[in-house]
C-alpha cells in the first residue's frame, strides 16, 4: 500500500478532520475513502448500466402524427 503526502491550508485540515469525526473515522482512512469514491467514479460505469441496453419490452415505439399548423394573415 502506498502512503501519500500532500499540504492543505489549516482551515481546509479543519474541515476535514471535522468531516472525519463527524464519520467516525480516523482521518487517514476518511481522506483514503474519499479519494478511492472519488477516483472510482471517473473510471467506471454505473452499476447495471448497460444492462439498459435492448432492456425495452413494451410496445415499439412510434412517431406523434404531426399537426397541420393553420398559417393565418395579419390584419383584417
Amino acid at each position: 500500500m502506498s502512503t501519500l503526502h500532500f499540504y492543505v491550508p489549516d482551515n481546509v485540515e479543519a474541515q476535514i478532520r471535522m468531516k472525519a469525526s463527524q464519520a467516525n473515522l480516523p482521518l487517514s482512512k476518511y481522506l483514503a475513502e474519499l479519494v478511492k469514491r472519488e477516483v472510482g467514479l471517473q473510471n467506471q460505469w454505473p452499476v447495471g448500466y448497460f444492462e439498459l441496453f435492448d432492456a425495452w419490452q413494451g410496445e415499439p415505439a412510434s412517431r406523434l402524427v404531426e399537426l397541420i399548423i393553420e398559417t393565418r394573415r395579419e390584419g383584417n
